[in-house]
């Protein structure tokens, strides 16, 4: 099982980024995942970087596994982005992965392009993916569909063909991603509902698949301060997906999320300011199979938290 460290393009600016992920290899983390949004989740947050541009950058600075969640089919046309993928692995083999997903409204919007619903999302995600498989695999694509594709090859192509993830955080769809993904990546959840999750995905033919789990945690000096540093941050995440999936702007994430309380952030991000609770709720994500664990602390004072989870967590976690 490897460890990663979470950089929120949302959260922090590209540089600021850049030097957290090379301060998190130096801790012990293996590898790395990135967002990749064009809004941040609210107004607070306040950036949204372009994580492709970014993901050159970081990958030449150090030498992790770096992995990013998109979508396909609005805001990127699936023949540009599986011609990115092949770009980055051509100059580093073996060290960037991919996961899809239907997407949020807020980033997707932009396009002005009507915002299908769910089924149709889903629909258009699977032709995206058909259609970035068969250019890695060298063919000449022309597609008539939810997406559309005129004569397209790509003529630099990895020597490997991507792994493929899906993106997922309820049963339905991961049971639904387990019938042609290469592997799942879903996001703990409270009460350890991502275990049904990862179940569904195995179930509906994911089985022997890799399996990510991104898992949302908040650390500071304090147990109070790091739920203040989680509410202030991640208040406008805790809906539930289909809520996330619809809500256009970050002014409207700030006005559903005016009635959530501190007390809410709990469960939706964990929040501790021992490292052994940390490192408790870890080792039971580890019980469930995962292939990688990537950590992100949804708070400010990173640094502080890539020092201590390198040296009281990590270490204790590889040897069980």
């Amino acid at each position: 099982m490897k460890l990663a460290y979470h950089c929120s393009h949302e959260q922090f600016a590209p540089g600021a980024l850049l030097a957290l992920a090379r301060r998190a290899e130096a801790a012990g983390f293996d590898a790395a995942t990135c967002s990749d949004h064009f809004h941040p989740w609210s107004e607070r947050q306040g950036h949204s970087g372009h994580a492709w541009t970014w993901l050159g950058a970081a990958l030449q600075a150090t030498g992790l596994g770096f992995g990013v969640v998109t979508a396909p089919g609005q805001r990127y046309h699936p023949a540009v982005l599986a011609q990115a993928v092949a770009t980055l692995l051509e100059l580093f083999p073996g060290r960037f992965w991919l996961a899809i997903g239907s997407g949020e409204r807020l980033n997707e919007g932009i396009t002005g392009e009507p915002w299908p619903v769910k089924e149709r999302r889903n629909a258009r995600l699977r032709e995206c993916a058909d259609v970035m498989r068969a250019l890695w695999a060298g063919e000449t694509v022309t597609h008539r569909g939810l997406v559309r594709v005129d004569a397209a090859k790509l003529y630099t192509r990895p020597r490997e063909r991507p792994l493929l993830f899906g993106a997922a955080v309820t049963a339905e769809t991961a049971r639904w991603l387990g019938s042609w993904a290469d592997g799942l990546i879903t996001v703990a959840q409270a009460d350890e509902a991502h275990a049904e999750v990862i179940a569904a995905f195995r179930e509906g033919g994911g089985a022997g698949k890799s399996v990510h789990l991104k898992v949302q945690l908040a650390y500071a000096a304090s147990e109070a301060a790091a739920l203040r540093g989680a509410w202030e941050q991640w208040r406008t995440n805790v809906f539930a997906s289909d809520v996330l999936a619809e809500l256009r702007t970050p002014a409207q994430f700030e006005a559903a999320a005016a009635f959530v309380t501190p007390e809410a952030i709990r469960g939706p991000v964990r929040v501790a300011a021992d490292p052994s609770r940390h490192r408790e709720w870890l080792a039971r994500d580890a019980e469930l199979d995962v292939d990688l664990l990537s950590l992100h602390h949804v708070g400010g004072e990173q640094e502080r938290f890539i020092e201590a989870f390198g040296a009281h967590v990590l270490p204790q976690l590889r040897a069980r």
